[in-house]
């Protein structure tokens, strides 16, 4: 694939994982108050509805500014494999409710192999 076509489809994709990852954060601070007795009901302080939702907007943020595209991708996958576990073990439903994060999660993926360096220059 030729540095063009890599850096389009990079763009593409980080545009559009920018957009759902500044949704998702977004109506998720304002609803944070309301989610928090679901994370207590999961194991987890009711806090981290903030803090969930706060780096995803930040992430999605992130994907939108070139120099920090591989950490703001980096994290928005941790948090996506949190989302995946808590699926596949906590939530009801299962994992089958989870197709959502773990098509994020392989989105981010391909993200951070489109924007990894593979020129390698001598020193």
């Amino acid at each position: 694939m030729n540095p063009s076509t890599r850096n389009t489809i990079a763009w593409i994709l980080q545009g559009l994982l920018a957009l759902a990852f500044i949704g998702f954060g977004g109506y998720g601070l304002l609803h944070a108050a309301a989610n928090m007795p679901q994370m207590a009901s999961m194991g987890l302080p009711g806090w981290f509805a903030y803090l969930i939702s706060g780096a995803e907007l930040l992430g999605g943020i992130g994907l939108l500014l070139l120099r920090t595209v591989r950490p703001a991708a980096l994290g928005l996958i941790i948090i996506m494999l949190g989302a995946v576990y808590l699926h596949a073990t906590k939530i009801p439903g299962g994992l089958a409710n989870g197709i959502p994060a773990l098509v994020l999660l392989a989105l981010l993926l391909v993200v951070v192999l489109l924007r990894s360096r593979t020129d390698v220059r001598p020193v």
